[in-house]
């Protein structure tokens, strides 16, 4: 049987992480591959077989302390054969000795258990239809608009690491819309929302409070015109939860946020969309 090459990913290889992942039925944005690199070059990883690809994995580092796993995929023909094990442990090794953490479908959750992974909460994908704007808009300017300084201090309160890289691309990636809310001077809320291979998916979306939040959303509706829509929300935020239920959006699927080492403290209650499920 032939030896499985494990190798990094070359910036232009990771569309292939991106469309099988979309064959999973995960559905990644439009413009996920070109921004997915920006953090972490090295990051992503792919195991050949005979020069054909077998398997997909990726674990961004983010620092000194803190790397994110994702696109843990076998080739659904090539499954079974301990080809997952190897590159797995290939991004393992990247991350050492950093605190990895990830999005898992809840039916690994015991296997991710048996490599150091607890459990820390559970995301929830909504998803459904809204025609229109929520809120009155007023004091949202673009993302874009806002200086680097305050956005990185607030995405400090909602990530475990800095990421300025991936953040940049990430607001001016082509078809993604980013929306901030200012009050009294300071950012209360702020999101984006992007074009995927269905609908569109907010995230992420950060605020101060649920009524800071529906301003936010109803800017990137506005801007974005309705439509089918994905939110993926941390369960234990109960003021997610209820937005995106009183949106009448429905649970689509639910992960599990696990984490090697000491679980990070965020402020959870001001996440009411997460970024990607991918990259954290």
């Amino acid at each position: 049987m032939s030896e499985l090459r494990i190798r990094h990913m070359q910036p232009s290889e990771i569309a292939l992480a991106v469309d099988w992942a979309a064959a999973e039925g995960w559905n990644p944005g439009l413009s996920d591959a070109a921004c997915f690199a920006a953090e972490d070059p090295e990051g992503f990883f792919i195991g050949e077989l005979d020069g054909r690809p077998a398997a997909v994995i990726s674990c961004i580092n983010y620092g000194a302390r803190f790397a994110f796993l994702g696109f843990y995929i076998v080739r659904a023909d090539l499954r079974g054969r301990g080809h997952g094990l190897r590159i797995w442990n290939a991004a393992i090794a990247h991350a050492d000795p950093r605190v990895i953490g990830l999005d898992g479908v809840v039916a690994q959750q015991a296997n991710y258990a048996k490599s150091g992974f607890r459990l820390a909460y559970a995301n929830v994908r909504y998803g459904g239809s809204v025609t229109g704007p929520i809120a009155p808009t007023a004091n949202v300017i673009a993302l874009g608009d806002v200086s680097t300084a305050i956005l990185e201090a607030d995405d400090a309160t909602v990530f475990p690491a800095p990421r300025p890289a991936f953040l940049r691309a990430w607001i001016n990636a082509p078809g993604h819309i980013g929306r901030a809310l200012m009050r009294d001077g300071r950012l209360a809320g702020w999101g984006v929302i992007r074009p995927c291979r269905s609908g569109r998916k907010i995230g992420p979306l950060i605020a101060d409070d649920r009524a800071s939040a529906e301003i936010v959303l109803s800017a990137l509706l506005a801007d974005a015109g309705g439509g089918e829509i994905f939110l993926d929300v941390p369960a234990v935020n109960r003021d997610a939860v209820a937005l995106a239920q009183d949106l009448k959006l429905s649970p689509v699927f639910e992960t599990a946020r696990m984490y090697t080492g000491a679980i990070p403290q965020l402020a959870l209650q001001r996440i009411f969309g997460v970024t990607t499920f991918e990259l954290g």
